[in-house]
């Protein structure tokens, strides 16, 4: 379970708009940190024409070394940590340049860009 690694992720329960079910997410902490299992995590969703426009929204393509199936997003404005047994399996991973990608769109969501 390292940084930039790809796992499916059982996300309920959830709460009002929070992203719900079993879906893929990337894991964004560092391994360096942290002594609780747990992980910072970053859902991603199916690609939708108009969230080419939203800068939190990081754009990945499937790829074998990924995993994903389809088109699909990051969503970095749902970040969340969540406990290491709602990581069921691994897919893949995803490139150095979608992790600097991540990276640039935590800067717009906390403002610090």
């Amino acid at each position: 379970m390292i940084q930039g690694s790809v796992w499916q992720v059982n996300l309920d329960p959830t709460v009002g708009s929070e992203i719900k079910k079993s879906r893929p997410c990337v894991i964004l902490n560092s391994d360096k940190i942290g002594k609780l299992p747990l992980k910072v995590i970053a859902p991603i969703t199916d690609f939708k024409p108009h969230y080419a426009q939203v800068p939190w929204m990081v754009i990945i393509e499937p790829t074998a070394k990924n995993g994903l199936k389809k088109k699909s997003v990051i969503d970095l404005f749902q970040v969340r940590s969540v406990s290491q047994i709602r990581l069921t399996h691994k897919l893949g991973e995803i490139s150095e340049s979608a992790l600097l990608a991540c990276r640039e769109a935590l800067d717009v969501v906390f403002n610090t860009a």
